[in-house]
């Protein structure tokens, strides 16, 4: 009798500890195959959407930063016709310029940042 019951016993720890991985597999699995991709392609399209617009806001602050950089470039070579006190005053003002012109555009990007922020 004592082997039958310690064959019970031992049967029946392994079928509990079974159930208990098998319930936490379970538990830790996504839910229902159809509800999840759905609701990934509702997501999916919600992105594609927004993505198109604020790409084409970022393109177009990059191009603008690559334009006044270039500007600012150009204005800050010495002319030759230029004195070395006219030229020091025209390059501070020029970064002057080059500063508020490069924080409009910054400004502009986290406008951007902030709606689409919003957005979602």
């Amino acid at each position: 009798m004592k082997i039958v019951s310690k064959k019970v016993i031992i049967y029946s720890m392994l079928g509990i500890m079974q159930v208990g991985m098998v319930s936490s597999v379970a538990a830790a699995a996504p839910g229902p195959l159809l509800n999840s991709d759905s609701q990934q392609i509702v997501q999916l399209d919600r992105y594609d959407r927004h993505y198109d617009r604020d790409n084409a806001r970022r393109r177009h602050h990059d191009e603008r930063m690559r334009r006044e950089n270039e500007r600012h470039e150009r204005e800050m070579r010495r002319r030759h016709h230029e004195s070395e006190r006219a030229w020091r005053e025209r390059q501070r003002r020029e970064d002057e310029h080059h500063d508020r012109a490069l924080r409009d555009i910054a400004a502009i990007l986290i406008g951007i940042a902030i709606g689409s922020a919003s957005n979602d």
